[in-house]
């Protein structure tokens, strides 16, 4: 449209001061009723006394009363002249107020207004279209509005132009506009008729806000809605959105196949722990810039050179949170394809990461899920890889599994496992059982080990089949502190019946999930003093793993244990990777041997060799020996020989429920009493 400006509107025009007007019309009122005052007084001076028409008294008369009322008409009128010249001035001031204020806001409005006649001719720009836009007056003068709107955006501006000359009412639209600069600014746009003498509208009255900052702010609020902050990959929501289409996809084409693939970076928290979360943060980027470059250059592993029918897109990498990332791997053909991109990504990443001046080396676990194997929801199909993903680490780590339906029956196993595990502490299934700890010597017990059993209603369940899921989910806290309680109420009543020196003593695991506890000696603390517990005669077993897990905490962990009173034992010796130095630096009292070597020293001498050295190095280091797993009389005498202390497994006793320990205290207390009166019958155990 091409802009004719009227100097109405125009905010170069220079309007006339309103003083100057009003003085010249009253100056032209003043002439005319001054002109109309002389010819009232000429007229009003043929009345006067003395004056007489020749001839007629009577017609004199009536002249003068008819002049005498044209006078008054006269002066009336000059009255009512002179009133409505007031009234018009008082509007003219109005008008000229309303046009100051209009002025003066659009001059210094933040929003653009501009009035456009029917033709669509501009009578009006506000200077803000010089704020926003760039452009002066008569740059706008000379160019079309429509020149400036996007290409893509005139069609629906003109359509709401035309529907505000009809409907009289705003319609908010927003679109682009080109800018000075060439650059686009997007505005909010507001369109009301300027209503005509005839009920029809004479032009439009436009109002637009430059909105392009929201609308910036928007899209990266919804950026973050669907990525990550941290790596600005794809999110959960935004993956899911995406494995959706590609599951519909393959429902639509059969010969469509993808894969996904679920990434988890082993043992990241062991890492993000060490060297800070900052750190971690660093390595969790750098491995999204390296998955990222690894599946760009797999886009076409399964497809060939030809990427024209591609159905769903390039590959997806996304990360849903945590250490985990996942990838969508479209147009597979077969699961050996995702199992070969699963190993090109594990080999990428066995690549060592920079991290604060270090090289770290990280290994990853992932689960496979192909289309057709698994549910035709996103949520399934993303669950079913994370199952897979958990039975790569379960199976050694720094591997991969392809999800099958067993995968799914041990999920759904594992999930009724641990909502059974709540009920049965709701409902106070649990029950200790305690396996005696037998001095080697002359086969004395000397303290119980307390162990957890599962009193269901179709039987005893054994420790291996629930005691790592209830670590795992947390439930083992409750059940410890319940263990620990029973078992020290049970070890005072047992000293009081069968008293001996020293007294017996109970021995109780410390789980991973209660070490990680920051007020794990509170707790047991409060039990014992709960309880009247003697702490020295309390020993709480750690594994080695979780000891040697982080040398410098467990130290610290087990300090203040040691601050207790309670003694300390490292359990399953052998198993883990301890290092003698830092063994030497823990307040422990005792080392437990591994079962798996007490099981194979009578029949492997390199294992015998083992069994030897470990109570020689403990010796040296102060430290007491017990061993487990003891079955028969062979291996007791070999450990006896070696000089070992205590042993404990089914050649004395299995782990039984607390009534049997007294059959068992009591028939060793009746045996001690014979010996000492002469007997010669020897104690045993019952079988």
């Amino acid at each position: 449209m091409t802009d004719h400006s009227q100097p109405g509107f125009s905010a170069h025009h220079t309007p006339i001061p309103i003083r100057q007007v009003e003085g010249r019309e009253w100056w032209l009122w003043g002439f005319a009723v001054a002109v109309t005052l002389v010819l009232t007084c000429g007229i009003l001076s043929l009345t006067f006394p003395g004056f007489h028409l020749p001839g007629d008294d009577f017609r004199s008369q009536t002249l003068k009363e008819w002049v005498r009322g044209l006078a008054a008409l006269v002066l009336l009128f000059d009255i009512y002249t002179v009133y409505q010249h007031l009234q018009l001035q008082r509007i003219r001031r109005r008008l000229a107020e309303r046009e100051r204020l209009f002025h003066l806001i659009t001059e210094n409005a933040a929003d653009m207004i501009a009035v456009v006649d029917r033709q669509g001719n501009r009578l009006y720009n506000s200077p803000a279209y010089k704020k926003i836009l760039g452009y002066n007056l008569e740059e706008l003068a000379s160019t079309s509005s429509f020149e400036q709107v996007h290409p893509d955006d005139r069609a629906r501006v003109l359509q709401v132009a035309q529907k505000a000359y009809f409907t009289s009412g705003g319609e908010s639209l927003e679109y682009r506009i080109r800018h000075k600069d060439g650059s686009w600014r997007v505005l909010e746009s507001t369109s009301s008729a300027i209503p005509g003498p005839n009920g029809k509208a004479d032009g439009l009255v436009i109002v637009s806000r430059d909105i392009t900052e929201r609308k910036r702010a928007e899209a990266l609020l919804d950026h973050r809605a669907f990525h990550d902050g941290l790596t600005n990959l794809p999110n959960r929501a935004l993956f899911l959105d995406r494995l959706q289409r590609a599951i519909a996809v393959s429902q639509r084409h059969r010969e469509f196949k993808f894969g996904v693939l679920f990434i988890d970076i082993d043992k990241f928290k062991v890492f993000n722990d060490s060297l800070g979360h900052a750190a971690g943060d660093d390595l969790l980027i750098q491995i999204a810039r390296r998955l990222t470059t690894c599946i760009r250059s797999a886009d076409t592993f399964a497809r060939g050179t030809d990427n024209s029918q591609s159905t769903a897109g390039d590959n997806t990498l996304a990360r849903p949170g945590g250490d985990e990332f996942v990838v969508l791997a479209p147009e597979l053909r077969d699961p050996s394809d995702a199992i070969r991109m699963s190993e090109r990504l594990q080999q990428r990443l066995a690549i060592p990461f920079a991290v604060k001046g270090c090289e770290i080396v990280i290994t990853a676990s992932i689960g496979i899920v192909f289309s057709g194997s698994s549910s035709a929801d996103a949520e399934d199909v993303l669950r079913d890889a994370e199952i897979a993903m958990y039975r790569a680490k379960h199976a050694g780590k720094a591997r991969c599994e392809v999800f099958d339906n067993a995968m799914q029956a041990d999920a759904v196993k594992r999930l009724q496992l641990e909502t059974d595990l709540r009920k049965a502490l709701e409902y106070d299934e649990f029950r200790v059982h305690y396996q005696p700890l037998v001095s080697l010597q002359d086969t004395r017990i000397v303290g119980f080990e307390a162990l957890t059993r599962w009193q269901r209603p179709q039987g005893i369940v054994m420790p291996g089949e629930f005691i790592s899921v209830a670590d795992e989910t947390g439930l083992i806290l409750p059940m410890n502190r319940q263990l620990l309680r029973e078992a020290c109420q049970q070890i005072r009543r047992w000293q009081s019946l069968f008293p001996s020196d020293p007294p017996l003593y109970m021995s109780v695991n410390v789980t991973a999930k209660q070490f990680a506890q920051p007020d794990l000696d509170s707790q047991i603390k409060e039990i014992l003093e709960q309880t009247g517990m003697d702490p020295s005669w309390v020993d709480l077993e750690i594994t080695e793993n979780i000891a040697m897990g982080d040398a410098e905490r467990s130290a610290i962990v087990l300090s203040e244990l040691k601050a207790l009173g309670v003694r300390l034992s490292i359990d399953d010796f052998g198993t883990g990777y301890s290092s003698l130095s830092r063994l030497q630096r823990f307040p422990v009292d005792t080392l437990k041997i591994d079962r798996s070597f007490i099981a194979g020293m009578d029949s492997d001498p390199e294992t015998h060799e083992i069994v030897r050295i470990i109570v020689i190095l403990a010796h040296n280091l102060g430290l007491k020996v017990v061993a487990e797993g003891i079955e028969n009389r062979e291996q007791m005498e070999m450990l006896k020989h070696f000089g070992c202390e205590l042993g404990q497994g089914y050649l004395f006793s299995r782990p039984v429920a607390a009534d049997m320990v007294v059959q068992l205290l009591a028939s060793q207390h009746a045996a001690r009493e014979g010996l000492d009166q002469g007997s010669t019958v020897p104690h045993s155990f019952p079988r």
